[in-house]
């Protein structure tokens, strides 16, 4: 049980020590994951930056995930392969809506004063880190988008997960950091005794903060 993001991200950095002097970069999530992500970047003294990720609803299923879309050189789609076989989602559909998306991801991203668009990960050490990881659909897609920006080396960093998503994990990064991997995990925020939603402000307040020092 961790008290809030902040002291997950500090005991987070303590694991990740072995980073520190690599030139790594490390990318936060909105929203959750950039209070720990922050953490990680300051005891690392690594650059801070973000990546979003949207889940494509189904048809008629806005809940029902068909897809995710991350923003990335290049932006990245990752498809539910049994979700778009079953409702016989068009190619059309799901790259026309991942197109709305990534318009809104850019606009939210300035809102956030993060720039035109995440920085080049080619050839960079990369540390993807969230407040936790339920499905691990969202960091699929992330972690999709940094490998097809050449990145050389991924480490996913969360403080809590699922054992079987970590497992599941591992075969898709170099490295995972996971500091408690409850066998009865139920969400993310029951991990935490504060677990308040991060707003955008809040995001473009703690990017702001990070570059100024």
């Amino acid at each position: 049980m961790f008290h809030d993001r902040t002291e997950a991200g500090k005991l987070l950095a303590e694991r990740l020590q072995a980073f520190e002097g690599q030139d790594a970069l490390v990318i936060g999530l909105p929203r959750g994951g950039v209070p720990v992500a922050y953490e990680v970047a300051h005891a690392l003294n690594a650059p801070l930056d973000i990546l979003q990720v949207r889940k494509l609803g189904a048809p008629g299923q806005p809940e029902l995930a068909a897809a995710a879309v991350a923003e990335g050189n290049p932006p990245h789609l990752v498809r539910n392969q049994k979700v778009v076989t079953f409702f016989n989602i068009s190619d059309a559909y799901l790259e026309s809506t991942a197109a709305d998306m990534l318009r809104a991801m850019a606009k939210r991203r300035l809102e956030m004063g993060a720039g035109d668009g995440p920085l080049n990960v080619r050839d960079r050490v990369v540390i993807l880190v969230d407040d936790g990881i339920a499905t691990g659909a969202t960091v699929k897609a992330a972690i999709e988008a940094i490998r097809a920006g050449g990145a050389k080396r991924i480490c996913l960093a969360v403080p809590v997960a699922p054992p079987e998503v970590v497992l599941e994990m591992r075969r898709l990064v170099d490295d995972v950091i996971c500091l408690e991997t409850p066998e009865y995990f139920r969400a993310v925020g029951a991990h935490y005794r504060i677990f308040d939603q991060v707003s955008t402000a809040e995001v473009a307040d703690i990017l702001a903060s990070y570059r100024a020092n």
